[in-house]
């Protein structure tokens, strides 16, 4: 941990490192935790910029708060009076500004150092990791306890509309981040309190198997203050091992008996459910969810677990969970014309896309669905090809457009830029034929504007258009929505 490093980075009476006053610079600032970190450091008086490859949705909102943006990776974009750089954990040792800010002496950091440095005391952290879900149960623990009257600072990866963005700062000492396993980033973090909501094979780029996987949950695990508490998937045979590894207390979640916070007598409308929670067995309180879909009500007794060991009344919450609104691109309606409906959502895995068209389907209960997926991923989508084509099946029509490179574009793949552009397309065309080969209806699309003219020419009433992807695909909600629907206004 680089503390005095982030230390330099400037002091402010009554603020926690002192950011105000500071030049903080921002390499891959598009990331969703990087921009949100970068907002953060906007609130705590930093005078903040920042570069990515591309433009990056959530960019406009970043510029309106005072930062300064900057599209390409440029040496000269490294001002000299520069007092800390944060960069994200695909930036490689290569990149221009990285070089000059080694070679001009100015302290580095990565993104999760720099969020490890604020959880320390006086803050208190509460650290929400798994492989799917952490974003919205994140952003639930964090508005179950500003509602609960704590006031906490809290980080996650998308922004919240109810919450005022993807990042905020509170009076309160509790700091809520998204704990994410790429890089093996969240071993920078010792929280109080934690949660491991999944674990499945994922980031096969740094990882070597599952097994490795579930040794960096281990570790996370026991990163968790021995006085704190961490919530566990009772359900989750990876996540009780990675449990088993805690010093602190441990409470599980789930659906079947045994769980310590269990959902029970569910009932489902439109997609989204009532349930008890109970907790050892006994009866606590009757709610409902706003958001859709079954998964979400594990990542509810997850958060409903932590706020209420922060210190969240039980009546708080009772009234509190069923506002909650969730975040963006997750199931975000996006609009709806000429009786089409158009959804949009961060889905990269294949259990985040069944999870999502079933709940999509459920909601909306279209005549047809259309899966609008973008790979992400070069790595990802070689790995889990089987497993892809096999999380279509609730899906009417796939459209799959070129692979989203991500930070294999920011010079991380091992291959050159051409042969990752064919890799990109050889990789796409290989799922939709997979998917074809197993009974789905799936065409390829080179780019997002082929997908948009496709869609317009043939989408009916009654259709759902689900857009899905980590990358740029919202791209193609927003094209659809522009041409066809009056836009949603939250």
């Amino acid at each position: 941990m680089r503390t005095d490093a982030i230390r330099t980075a400037g002091r402010r009476q009554g603020l926690p490192l002192g950011f105000a006053g500071s030049l903080v610079h921002f390499i891959g600032v598009g990331g969703s935790g990087m921009s949100g970190a970068a907002a953060l450091m906007l609130q705590l008086g930093a005078d903040v910029s920042g570069s990515d490859l591309v433009p990056f949705d959530g960019m406009g909102e970043l510029v309106s708060r005072g930062a300064r943006v900057a599209i390409g990776h440029r040496k000269e974009q490294l001002d000299a009076s520069t007092n800390l750089v944060v960069i994200s954990a695909a930036i490689p040792e290569t990149n221009p500004e990285l070089t000059a800010a080694r070679a001009l002496d100015v302290p580095v950091v990565k993104y999760a150092e720099l969020l490890a440095a604020l959880m320390r005391a006086p803050r208190k952290g509460m650290a929400i990791a798994g492989t799917h879900g952490k974003t919205t149960t994140t952003a639930m623990c964090a508005y179950l306890c500003r509602e609960g009257g704590l006031s906490p600072s809290f980080l996650a990866g998308a922004p919240s509309s109810q919450l005022g963005g993807s990042s905020g700062i509170g009076t309160g000492p509790l700091l809520v981040v998204e704990a994410c396993e790429f890089d093996r980033s969240f071993l920078n973090f010792a929280p109080e309190s934690a949660a491991i909501l999944n674990i499945e094979p994922d980031h096969l780029d740094c990882y070597r198997d599952l097994d490795e996987i579930v040794e960096a949950f281990a570790m996370f695990a026991r990163n968790v203050d021995p006085d704190g508490l961490l919530i566990c998937n009772a359900e989750d045979h990876c996540a009780s091992i990675a449990a088993d590894a805690a010093k602190a207390p441990v409470q599980t979640f789930g659906f079947e008996d045994g769980a310590d916070w269990r959902a029970a007598g569910l009932r489902r409308e439109r997609g989204c459910y009532t349930f008890d929670i109970r907790l050892d067995g006994q009866a606590l309180l009757s709610t409902r969810l706003s958001i859709p879909g079954r998964h979400n009500v594990a990542n509810a007794l997850a958060a409903v677990a932590l706020a209420v060991h922060a210190g969240v009344d039980l009546s708080c919450i009772g009234r509190t969970l069923p506002t909650f609104a969730g975040v963006s691109r997750r199931l975000s309606w996006r609009g709806e014309g000429r009786g089409v409906t158009i959804i949009d959502d961060y889905a990269h895995h294949p259990t985040e896309i069944r999870a999502t068209i079933k709940a999509a389907r459920d909601r909306y209960r279209p005549k047809r669905t259309w899966a609008i997926f973008q790979p992400h991923q070069y790595a990802r989508t070689r790995h889990f090809m089987a497993e892809f084509a096999d999380s279509f099946g609730e899906a009417d029509e796939i459209i799959v457009p070129d692979i989203y490179a991500a930070r294999e574009m920011n010079g991380a793949a091992d291959a050159p830029g051409d042969a990752r552009a064919a890799d990109g397309v050889m990789g796409s065309k290989e799922l939709v034929s997979r998917i074809c080969q197993g009974g789905g209806r799936a065409r390829y699309f080179p780019g997002l504007d082929d997908v948009a003219d496709h869609l317009l020419q043939n989408v009916m009433e009654g259709d759902l258009v689900l857009t899905m992807g980590a990358g740029d695909i919202w791209k193609v909600a927003d094209e659809l929505v522009e041409r066809i629907c009056e836009p949603h206004r939250a």
